[in-house]
């Protein structure tokens, strides 16, 4: 069984920066393509960022991409998501996910395994 833990989330003004980390157990890290997917209230859960196993592949929702980087320590077992230029729109729970298959992918149902979220709050 894998353990999720996202940490790093907190209240910042719009154009600050967060950097996001997710620790995981329980597996083996390197196997799992990751992501990072964020739900605001009353709104779906939606995607954010996703990164394959090695750390070559990214990928990125258009409302967050030249803005936030997605990246990974599979010695540390923990990826990042690295925020900047922080909008009010970004407010939301982050949450990340592990996917067992090859590919990234951006549909929340194709993961496998998820954190409890971290809460992002940026004021105006």
């Amino acid at each position: 069984q894998v353990q999720l833990v996202e940490s790093g989330g907190g209240l910042v003004q719009a154009g600050g920066s967060l950097r996001l980390s997710c620790e995981a157990s329980g597996g083996a890290f390197s196997s799992f393509v990751m992501g990072w997917f964020r739900q605001a209230p009353g709104k779906e859960r939606e995607f954010v960022a996703a990164i394959s196993r090695g750390g070559i592949t990214t990928r990125y929702a258009d409302s967050v991409k030249d803005r936030f980087t997605i990246s990974r320590d599979n010695a540390k077992k923990t990826v990042y998501l690295q925020m900047n230029s922080l909008k009010s729109e970004d407010t939301a729970v982050y949450y990340c996910a592990a996917r067992l298959l090859i590919f990234t992918s951006t549909t929340p149902n194709d993961y496998d395994y998820w954190g409890q979220g971290t809460q992002v709050t940026v004021t105006s």
